[in-house]
């Protein structure tokens, strides 16, 4: 009876906390990374704000289109790899609002689970994604690193490299990944990724 209900409060709790590879999300991220999740919403809505006061009406309307779908189921999702298109916007900050060009990402799903890369660009940005308690979403881990390197830098290696956010499926072949707080530039991106057509 003892072992039973052992086993039961073992499987409870397993199943209560957000798990990918070989350990739990809560142990991976940093204080500082869960506080910048905590301020979420609010840090978004303040920085959408600010943007869309910008007097660049063209860089709102693609802001407008990047944030537009509904989001979608993502938990388990089994075809998100393979190479997407991918751009950024920065919101408030420097400017209110900078929208840049596409570039390439690459996702990738093997035994240690789902894997971001942007591939291309002076900027780019390597990490992983982990289960949320909410199913419409997926953290994202990871760390800015640049062209020139020649290789990632890995999440908590530099706190000031350290990028966290939310990932949503708002379309068959569309993607948003949200980041609170960055470390420079703005108070909130926002990159889109889209299959290539």
């Amino acid at each position: 009876m003892m072992r039973h209900l052992w086993l039961s409060l073992v499987l409870l709790v397993a199943a209560a906390v957000p798990a990918f590879a070989d350990g739990t999300l809560a142990s991976r991220m940093t204080d500082a990374d869960k506080a910048r999740l905590a301020a979420f919403d609010t840090v978004r809505a303040q920085a959408i704000g600010e943007a869309r006061a910008s007097d660049d009406k063209a860089a709102v309307a693609v802001l407008d289109q990047m944030l537009a779908g509904t989001p979608q189921p993502i938990r388990g999702a089994t075809d998100l790899a393979g190479t997407w298109r991918c751009r950024v916007a920065k919101l408030g900050g420097l400017l209110p609002l900078t929208v840049y060009d596409w570039f390439r990402c690459r996702i990738t799903d093997d035994s240690a689970g789902l894997r971001l890369d942007k591939v291309s660009g002076s900027q780019r940005t390597s990490g992983a994604f982990y289960d949320d308690a909410d199913a419409g979403r997926l953290v994202f881990l990871g760390a800015l690193y640049y062209g020139h390197e020649g290789k990632p830098v890995r999440y908590g290696a530099d706190a000031e490299r350290d990028q966290v956010g939310y990932l949503v499926r708002v379309g068959r072949d569309r993607l948003r990944l949200e980041y609170p707080s960055p470390r420079f530039e703005s108070h909130f991106d926002i990159m889109e990724l889209e299959r290539p057509k």
